[in-house]
């Protein structure tokens, strides 16, 4: 397929690319490099534009005869979101539905969709199933929902198939260390972690110890960022004028805050310094994912099935690359 990604220089799209390109695919990287990196996808696949700008998107589909689109660009900081809600409903919706008029001007009909579990808000059941009601607490987790409901809306309209994947924590690195997560600033715990092993930081931040969980941290479910471009691959594959797909991308296996830490300094022999704070509002206190449906439906299993196997790739690309794509 020839396939345009946008955000394809970012965290997980540039592990996408990289999959895409080894399968034979014809892939266009689509990023105006805010948050992504040049070093991170092949420089003659990379288009640096934004999806505000119509006529260079217009472009890009035109002189690729793109056939299909993945589309990763969004801002995932959910804290920002929250005081700058903005900046989150310009980009991650005005901008998406420049891109969902782009592909109907050039008559394109599939595209997957990086969705979130933030869209479920403080689920009622655990592990969360596609039924789980959504009731998002945050603009982030809102302005992903929005764009669910256009793409159910314009397929019904005209006749597209879409594939909304609603990813747990990502996280790791590729197996050979080459590419990996580089975030300023970094908000993720298992990078916040590693840094700190490295002397990068002083020590990280627990916030909340009084959760109704087994150690009192909050419990979350981290899928390896190699695993969801597996599950981005088969959900395109999958996809026909009209089929509406939804799904939960997780191993189905929550690790608290302290399990991780307990983890990572397994991994890298490393102890590290840790500050006991306060909750963050709108944590909730466990998510983790059902995926049964998408491993029924599609066939995807996870191959990071532990969390130690996820942080030991994560270690090799934050040890190899201190300074990040900087190096």
């Amino acid at each position: 397929m020839r396939i345009l990604v946008t955000g394809g220089a970012g965290y997980i799209g540039s592990h996408a690319v990289r999959l895409f390109l080894a399968r034979g695919h014809d892939v266009w990287v689509y990023d105006n490099l805010s948050m992504g990196h040049r070093a991170a996808v092949p420089a003659e696949r990379l288009i640096a534009a934004d999806l505000c700008e119509t006529q260079r998107l217009d472009h890009a589909l035109m002189l690729h005869r793109i056939e299909a689109v993945v589309h990763f660009a969004a801002f995932a900081f959910v804290g920002e979101s929250v005081t700058n809600p903005a900046k989150y409903y310009q980009n991650n919706l005005v901008n998406t539905l420049n891109l969902l008029d782009a592909l109907r001007r050039h008559k394109i009909g599939r595209i997957v969709f990086s969705s979130t579990c933030a869209t479920y808000g403080v689920p009622e059941v655990v592990p969360i199933t596609e039924d789980e009601k959504q009731k998002p607490i945050n603009p982030y987790g809102n302005t992903k929902l929005a764009v669910e409901h256009a793409l159910a809306d314009y397929a019904a309209a005209y006749g597209w198939g879409f594939a909304a994947l609603r990813y747990f924590n990502a996280a790791g690195a590729a197996a050979d260390g080459s590419i990996g997560e580089d975030h300023d600033p970094e908000t993720h715990l298992i990078p916040l972690i590693l840094q700190t092993a490295l002397g990068q930081r002083p020590g990280i931040e627990v916030f909340g110890t009084d959760y109704p969980t087994p150690d009192g941290t909050c419990v979350r479910d981290y899928i390896h960022v190699d695993d969801l471009a597996d599950a981005h691959l088969l959900a395109l594959e999958a996809l026909a004028p009209g089929k509406q797909l939804r799904y939960n991308l997780g191993t189905g296996r929550g690790y608290s805050v302290r399990e991780v830490l307990r983890a990572a300094e397994e991994v890298t022999g490393k102890k590290v310094g840790v500050k006991e704070g306060p909750r963050r509002a709108g944590d909730p206190p466990v998510l983790v994912a059902a995926s049964e449906k998408v491993q029924r439906e599609l066939g995807w299993r996870p191959k990071y099935t532990d969390l130690r196997s996820v942080v030991e790739t994560a270690w090799k690309w934050h040890r190899t690359h201190p300074k990040g794509y900087d190096d």
